[in-house]
């Protein structure tokens, strides 16, 4: 099973460094990948951030969140928190040396908890934390 971090959703959806990559590989994904209901918060967040700080205008933040929409309705199979994700999630960032911040701590989590075997992300971060957890990452414009 492939679980998507929020990143990679951003990075398809909206002009970003790898958006060229996280595109060509997603379409030639043969099964919906799995992501969290926490992504709704966690891309609606991110493109509100975008506009904050000029990189969208509201018109196109308006147009990406109606894209975010249909892809999710359709190309994602979102599954709910688990209050055991929520309790995972905390003993998981609560671990300092490992850098991760709560929302990302939650992905992994819930990835564990469905027995995610890869992970999509561009979150060095998480990615380092989802490869310690025995995730295998996918790879990018290989």
């Amino acid at each position: 099973m492939l679980y998507l971090d929020t990143s990679v959703v951003v990075a398809l959806l909206t002009m970003e460094p790898r958006t060229t990559e996280v595109t060509e590989w997603f379409a030639e994904l043969q099964h919906a990948p799995v992501c969290s209901d926490w992504l709704l918060t966690e891309f609606s967040g991110a493109i509100s951030m975008k506009v904050r700080i000029g990189q969208l205008s509201e018109a196109h933040a308006k147009r990406v969140r109606k894209e975010f929409g249909v892809l999710a309705a359709g190309g994602l199979r979102l599954v709910p928190v688990s209050r055991t994700a929520f309790g995972r999630a905390a003993e998981i960032v609560a671990t300092h040396k490992h850098a991760l911040r709560a929302g990302d701590s939650l992905h992994l989590a819930v990835a564990l908890e469905l027995g995610a075997d890869q992970m999509a992300t561009l979150d060095t971060t998480l990615a380092e934390n989802a490869k310690r957890n025995g995730l295998e990452l996918v790879r990018f414009g290989s």
